[in-house]
């Protein structure tokens, strides 16, 4: 791959839809390497929704830069570098696009193998709905929401402020690829962090609605976050690599 330039633009839209899982189902999802990132015993782990406008090399005009609908499958985790340094990020376990250039740049050009997908999204006066599905069918998510001042009682964090915090130091992801032994990984830079609550009416999640992967019970929706207009760059950091599986 490639040596990977910064690349800026505009997120137009980001939502984060999280779940709380029991750990326990996590342990045939993640590498060896990462262990889960706990919030009052919970895993957390969700769906990244993601619009991005004038995205290009950060030397390019904004007029250069493209537009697309992105959905990221995202674990919380933590992890412990070579150097003995403790580490925080996302693992993603699958990347969906709508964007052709995305998915034949995606593990070539830009970190991050991206599948195509279809996405049909109306967002108008606070509200949201949008339907994806991947061309490959193996990938759903439905999802009915509208922004909100409040926060849910029954979320395993206690306000908007203390989910805040959990995410936003969580800027280094990590990909599965089509080589089992190798992650492909980026970092997001966000030029300003602030998000607000969404309230979700209804999601259906392929991923978390699997009962072979999350038995009932095992992965519930927590909450949901959204941001909006953020300015920010992707910067790649190294591949990380993996223990060959037996």
């Amino acid at each position: 791959m490639l040596k990977l330039p910064v690349i800026t633009g505009l997120i137009r839209r980001r939502l984060l839809v999280n779940y709380r899982v029991d750990p326990a189902a996590l342990e045939s999802i993640l590498p060896s390497r990462f262990r889960p990132k706990l919030h009052d015993g919970h895993a957390i782990a969700g769906i990244c929704l993601i619009r991005l406008e004038g995205i290009r090399p950060r030397l390019f005009p904004a007029w250069a830069g493209i537009t697309s609908e992105n959905a990221a499958h995202r674990i919380a985790v933590r992890w412990t570098d070579a150097d003995g340094s403790e580490k925080e990020g996302v693992f993603i376990p699958r990347r969906d696009t709508g964007s052709l250039p995305n998915h034949l740049a995606g593990g070539r050009i830009f970190p991050g193998e991206h599948h195509l997908a279809d996405f049909d999204i109306c967002d108008q006066d606070g509200r949201i709905d949008l339907s994806i599905q991947s061309r490959d069918q193996s990938m759903s998510i439905r999802l009915a929401a509208r922004e909100t001042a409040g926060f849910p009682s029954n979320s395993c964090f206690r306000s908007l402020e203390e989910s805040s915090a959990f995410f936003e130091p969580g800027s280094v992801g990590f990909s599965v690829t089509r080589d089992c032994c190798r992650l492909d990984g980026i970092r997001l830079e966000t030029h300003r962090w602030k998000v607000g609550s969404l309230s979700v009416e209804r999601v259906e999640s392929s991923f978390f609605d699997n009962p072979a992967a999350f038995p009932p019970g095992s992965a519930t929706l927590d909450h949901a976050l959204i941001m909006r207009d953020i300015p920010h760059a992707w910067h790649e950091v190294d591949a990380m690599t993996l223990p060959a599986q037996a």
